[in-house]
């Protein structure tokens, strides 16, 4: 029997709709309006006894309704559940027996006592004897180091000493289901690795369950086997962590440091023949060989390495990272499918190369135009093929058209009338007559 099972699970949610002004609050308090929310929407997983799931997405993606249905806070509205064999919202009191929550901004001990009092209150409520309260105790303060903070209280704890002794209220009466709703928000990198290490030795030891709800990607890699991805109430992606990176993974990057120049027509011939492999240069003695998915890094780097003799000073790989590939998805909104979002996005690049063209063209096409405007304009009019080009006669209805308009004054005469002082006419010119 699997520790959790949801099958097609549904919440809604009904919020009234605020109307504005003094005459909306008016309205308001005799008849509301009310418009339907649906947080979750009929999701489907299981998981099994042992298993460190991580359960994310984006906020309001539906991850804290789903823990708070799981462990009996809200009631679905449609939908199959069981918890331990157990449906949460029914068998409350037998149930909540065998699970343990964290919700990382809520509190579960009490405010103003010291944090050794609040664990009694805890054992008393859950019914632990006083020898498995004692036994299990002094194991979880000893691995969590507690032991001088017991006898403070709460409000004088900080943030990551009060999560610790959060962490063990909810495991004070040895569940075997642990729920955790952002464990490790504001925490620092100390008290991170310290909950991290001992979450996995507890799941390690005791084969405990846990479904753990983080914003911070750097848990779901030290803890997870499994990834549960949801968005907008909808489970976009339920695998693991590596099948997700290998999957949207756009490829890897080495980086090389050489003990001499090297040229980068000389790395480029190392690695031809190899698809999709380019390589950058940085510096006259840096480079960075980009290696896609289909390429493995050992059949590049035996021809980097060992069929040349360059003279490399060092060598780093770098993956591709998981909060990359998790904010493309998210931004995308399907994980199932990276390769019709890598084609939307070609598409689009190829509309803008296509629009780009044909604003070229339109500009070139439009300076074509221009020119030949500027062209007639210095020309004159233009008019029948044998005619001479309008001038003063023509417009005083002198001119007239013969077949001697198509020839044109000779450059010498022309120059002798004028140093005559003459008038140059074209030849064959007679008035029009007209009418």
């Amino acid at each position: 029997m699997p520790a959790i099972e949801v099958r097609d699970l549904r919440k809604q949610f009904s919020v009234q709709k605020n109307r504005e002004g003094l005459s909306g609050a008016l309205k308001d308090l005799f008849k509301r309006e009310y418009r339907e929310i649906t947080a979750v929407k009929d999701i489907s997983f299981q998981i099994p006894q042992g298993e460190i799931c991580g359960y994310i997405g984006e906020n309001g993606a539906g991850k804290s309704t789903t823990i708070k249905m799981l462990t009996g806070i809200l009631v679905p509205t449609a939908g199959h559940l069981r918890v331990n064999g157990f449906i949460p919202h029914k068998d409350r009191e037998k149930f909540v027996g065998g699970i343990g929550v964290v919700f990382g901004q809520r509190s579960q001990l009490w405010w103003d006592i010291a944090v050794t009092e609040s664990f009694q209150l805890l054992r008393k409520i859950y019914r632990v004897s006083e020898a498995d309260y004692r036994k299990r105790l002094d194991e979880l303060v000893e691995r969590l180091q507690l032991g001088d903070l017991l006898n403070r209280p709460v409000r004088k704890l900080s943030l990551g000493q009060r999560m610790r002794c959060e962490v063990v209220a909810s495991l004070l009466h040895n569940p075997s289901i642990l729920f955790l709703d952002e464990p490790t928000i504001g925490l620092d990198i100390v008290v991170k690795t310290e909950i991290r290490d001992f979450l996995k030795t507890l799941n390690r030891e005791q084969g405990t369950t846990i479904l753990l709800t983080t914003h911070d990607l750097q848990d779901i890699e030290a803890l997870c086997t499994r990834v549960i991805m949801l968005d907008d109430g909808r489970i976009i992606y339920d695998g693991s962590l590596d099948e997700l990176k290998s999957r949207w993974s756009r490829g890897r990057e080495i980086t090389f440091q050489f003990g001499e120049r090297v040229k980068p027509q000389q790395l480029a011939e190392l690695t031809a023949g190899l698809p999709g492999v380019t390589w950058r240069a940085d510096s006259d003695v840096t480079a960075a060989m980009w290696l896609p998915n289909e390429v493995k890094v050992a059949d590049a780097l035996a021809r980097v390495v060992g069929e040349s003799r360059l003279d490399i000073r060092d060598m780093q790989i770098i993956e591709t990272n998981t909060d990359d590939i998790v904010r493309e998805i998210y931004q995308s909104g399907d994980a199932a499918s990276p390769g019709k979002t890598r084609a939307a996005e070609l598409a689009v690049e190829s509309e803008a190369e296509a629009k780009a063209e044909n604003a070229e063209t339109e500009v070139t096409a439009s300076s074509g135009n221009v020119v030949q405007e500027i062209e007639v304009i210095t020309a004159g009019p233009t008019q029948p093929a044998g005619r001479d080009a309008l001038d003063l006669p023509d417009l005083e209805g002198r001119d007239s058209l013969t077949d001697s308009d198509a020839q044109m004054p000779d450059a010498a005469d022309g120059d002798a009338a004028e140093n005559a002082g003459e008038e140059v006419r074209p030849q064959g010119k007679e008035p029009i007559r007209r009418g």
